[in-house]
């Protein structure tokens, strides 16, 4: 008996360790998902400004062909995709949803995609879908982190554009919901046709003082779609990392709950074996004492035999 009870107080010992580690996982990704979403908000007001600024520059002759102009040059077959995962595990499906999102989205395209992977679990999911990866980036451990990665990925993208490889950008991320953890999603970045042009320039002016560009219109136009993009990249960064917290956080949850019922069940188990052991030494003790008070006066008594048989004293 003593050695199942000490190899129950082992397991309930390291179940409770678990969960120390469980619930400090559980709170970083808790303060993880408040950073990246106030990211994402933070990143409202300068979308809209960045909008506004295409929009009086989408009014100005000429505007168009700065966009659509370029891209009838370029091999109309290419296709690059940005898809965002993790680097590490405990996500749950997070990589495995997105992945095949991305997957089944660009096999209903016409052209070759070339893919670059952000987190080395989605890139191997990716590459056991067979599908043709150009390159891997690390997944940021922070807000400030973001923006190197979306530098990388821009220089990488127009590295492609300028020998006219990719006329397409989609981008493939989870995105938080209100109704569940998270939602793949999927955006088409490049090129930016006459459709996006057409939807910015109606945007109305919020004041009734309209603006005008200073300076040279085109290098206006092209400084703010830099920004465009940017901030496109940055948000669907942002949002995927807030995501895979999120689904990080539910699974710790998931975590938490089991380890608890484990818990719950070992001591059970533990304080039964252990009560069982105190009665059998209390039984022992009364045993005892009875065949001591028996048999230490005569007349009639009752012993126990070796077989543990009750016996009168005579016939004892």
């Amino acid at each position: 008996m003593s050695n199942t009870t000490t190899s129950l107080r082992r397991k309930i010992d390291s179940a409770a360790d678990l969960q120390s580690v469980v619930s400090a996982m559980k709170a970083l990704a808790a303060s993880s998902i408040g950073q990246y979403e106030e990211a994402v908000r933070a990143l409202g007001d300068y979308y809209r400004t960045v909008q506004l600024g295409l929009s009086v520059c989408f009014r100005i002759a000429g505007s168009a062909e700065l966009i659509t102009g370029g891209t009838r040059r370029m091999n109309a077959g290419a296709i690059s995709a940005v898809v965002f995962g993790s680097d590490q595990g405990l996500v749950g499906q997070f990589n495995d949803v997105v992945a095949d999102y991305a997957r089944k989205t660009l096999g209903n395209l016409t052209g070759t995609p070339r893919i670059w992977a952000v987190g080395e679990r989605v890139h191997a999911r990716l590459k056991d879908a067979g599908l043709p990866l150009a390159g891997l980036f690390t997944v940021p451990n922070s807000v400030g982190a973001i923006t190197p990665l979306v530098g990388k990925i821009l220089v990488e993208s127009e590295a492609r554009r300028g020998h006219g490889e990719a006329v397409e950008l989609h981008l493939f991320y989870n995105r938080p919901t209100s109704g569940a953890v998270y939602e793949p999603i999927g955006q088409r970045l490049l090129p930016l046709d006459e459709t996006w042009r057409r939807d910015l320039g109606e945007l109305p002016w919020p004041t009734r003082n309209l603006p005008e560009v200073l300076g040279s219109s085109p290098e206006t136009l092209r400084a703010l779609i830099r920004e465009y993009l940017f901030v496109s990249l940055f948000r669907a960064c942002a949002e995927s990392l807030a995501s895979e917290n999120m689904s990080r956080l539910a699974a710790m949850q998931r975590a938490d709950k089991n380890i608890d019922e484990l818990l719950e069940a070992l001591n059970r188990v533990f304080h039964r074996l252990r009560q069982s052991g105190i009665d059998e030494e209390l039984f022992d003790v009364i045993s005892g004492f009875e065949a001591l008070a028996n048999g230490g006066r005569p007349g009639r008594g009752r012993i126990r035999n070796n077989s543990g048989a009750a016996l009168d004293h005579d016939d004892a």
